[in-house]
C-alpha cells in the first residue's frame, strides 16, 4: 500500500489478492453480489477498481453453500476486481425492530422466513472467508443519531471487543490473503472519536473506517468527527469512510485526508429517476446539480442528460427519450440512470485523483 501527500489530500495504490485499486476510490454498491441493473462488466467499464458487497445479506441469500459451490463471490457475479464486504455493523442499525444485541454478537431475525440468526465477531469473518472478499470488515455496532454519550462510549467499547475478537480468529485461521479493516465508532463526540481511533491503531489492521456518520447528523458534525478520527490514524493505512456520500462531501473528506467510500445514493437515485449532472470539473462550490428526469419540462428535451458527461446514456439517448422509459415504467429507463449515475461517481474520483 503506497499513499503519496498532494496538496489536495493523497493519491495511492492498494494491493489485493485481486489487483490494485486506485485511490481516492467510490465503491459502487453491489450489496447481494449485483450492482442493480448492471452486468459486472459494465461496472468495470464505467471506471471501477473496487465493489462493495454485505456480509448479512450473502449470507441469508444465496447462501453459503451456493457461493461454497462457486468458489467465491468474484466466480459467482463474475466480477474480477477487488471486492470489501461489509460485516452487517450498518444492519445492527437499521434493523433495530428485528435485533437483538450481546456481547456474543448481534442477533437477527430473517425478515421473509423469520429464522433467527446470530452473527458473533467469529462468525462474520468466518462468512467473509466463504464469500472471498478481498477486504473483510470488522463486526461492529453503528450507533443511531441522537444518541446520548454514555450510550455511544458502550457501543464503541462492545466494537473494541468485537474488533479484537475479529483479529484473532483471522489470526487463529491463517488468513493471509483476506485485509481485514477496524471501524472507528464514537457518535459525534469528537473526544470519543479520537480515543477509539488511538485505541484500534495498536494493534496491526489492514486498514481503518470511520463508521457511524452521515446516519442523520449535521454536516458540520460530521465532517468534525472524521477529522477527530483522523488525527490519530496511520498514514501508511488505508482510510475508509463508511457510507458517504453526498459528492461534496466526498470532496471535502478527500482534503482531510480520506482514501476510500461507499454509498447507495449513485444506485437507488437512479432507480427514481434522480440524476446527478455536472457543472464544471473545478470541485469549487457548486460543481454539480441534480435533475429529477421525470419532470414534466423534459418530456420534449433533445439534450442528453449531462453535456459534461462521457457515459453511454448521454452519448445516446435525450432526456426526453430517458423521461419517457420512466413514465411507462421500462426497466430500460432505470439502467440508463445507474449507467450515468455509477459513472457520475468513477469520474469523480477520477478528477479527484488528477487534482491531488
Amino acid at each position: 500500500m503506497k499513499f503519496k501527500k498532494t496538496r489536495y489530500g493523497r493519491t495511492g495504490r492498494v494491493k489485493t489478492a485481486h489487483g490494485f485499486f486506485k485511490t481516492p476510490s467510490f465503491m459502487t454498491i453491489a450489496t447481494r453480489g449485483a450492482v442493480k441493473t448492471l452486468e459486472a462488466s459494465e461496472v468495470k467499464k464505467f471506471g471501477a477498481d473496487i465493489i462493495l458487497s454485505n456480509t448479512y445479506h450473502l449470507y441469508l441469500r444465496p447462501g453459503l453453500e451456493i457461493l461454497r459451490k462457486h468458489k467465491g463471490l468474484h466466480n459467482f457475479m463474475k466480477w474480477s476486481g477487488p471486492i470489501l464486504t461489509d460485516s452487517g455493523g450498518y444492519q445492527v442499525f437499521s434493523l433495530t425492530k428485528i435485533r437483538k444485541l450481546t456481547e456474543a454478537g448481534a442477533e437477527f431475525k430473517d425478515p421473509l422466513t423469520g429464522k433467527v440468526h446470530i452473527l458473533t465477531p467469529e462468525k462474520v469473518i468466518d462468512i467473509q472467508r466463504v464469500i472471498g472478499s478481498d477486504i473483510m470488515m470488522v463486526l461492529d455496532e453503528c450507533p443511531p443519531y441522537p444518541a446520548t454519550r454514555s450510550y455511544v462510549q458502550k457501543s464503541m467499547e462492545l466494537t473494541t471487543r468485537w474488533a479484537l475478537r475479529c483479529l484473532e480468529h483471522k489470526k487463529k485461521k491463517r488468513v493471509r490473503n483476506q485485509k481485514l479493516f477496524a471501524i472507528v465508532q464514537g457518535g459525534i463526540y469528537l473526544d470519543l472519536r479520537e480515543r477509539h481511533a488511538e485505541e484500534l491503531t495498536k494493534y496491526n489492521f489492514d486498514g481503518y473506517a470511520i463508521g457511524g456518520l452521515a446516519v442523520g447528523e449535521p454536516e458540520e458534525k460530521m465532517y468534525a468527527s472524521i477529522k477527530a478520527a483522523l488525527k490519530f490514524l496511520p498514514k501508511n493505512k488505508p482510510r475508509y469512510l463508511m457510507g458517504v456520500g453526498y459528492p461534496h462531501q466526498i470532496v471535502r473528506a478527500v482534503k482531510f485526508g480520506v482514501d476510500m467510500f461507499d454509498c447507495v445514493l449513485p444506485t437507488r437515485n437512479a432507480r427514481h429517476g434522480n440524476l446527478f449532472i455536472w457543472k464544471n470539473f473545478s470541485l469549487k462550490g457548486k460543481f454539480y446539480g441534480t435533475l429529477n428526469i421525470r419532470n414534466e419540462k423534459f418530456a420534449c428535451d433533445t439534450c442528453s442528460i449531462d453535456s459534461l458527461c462521457d457515459c453511454p446514456t448521454c452519448k445516446t439517448y435525450s432526456r426526453g427519450y430517458v423521461r419517457h422509459l420512466f413514465k411507462i415504467d421500462e426497466m430500460l429507463g432505470q439502467k440508463l440512470a445507474t449507467v450515468h449515475n455509477v459513472r457520475f461517481y468513477q469520474k469523480l474520483m477520477e478528477v479527484l485523483r488528477a487534482k491531488t
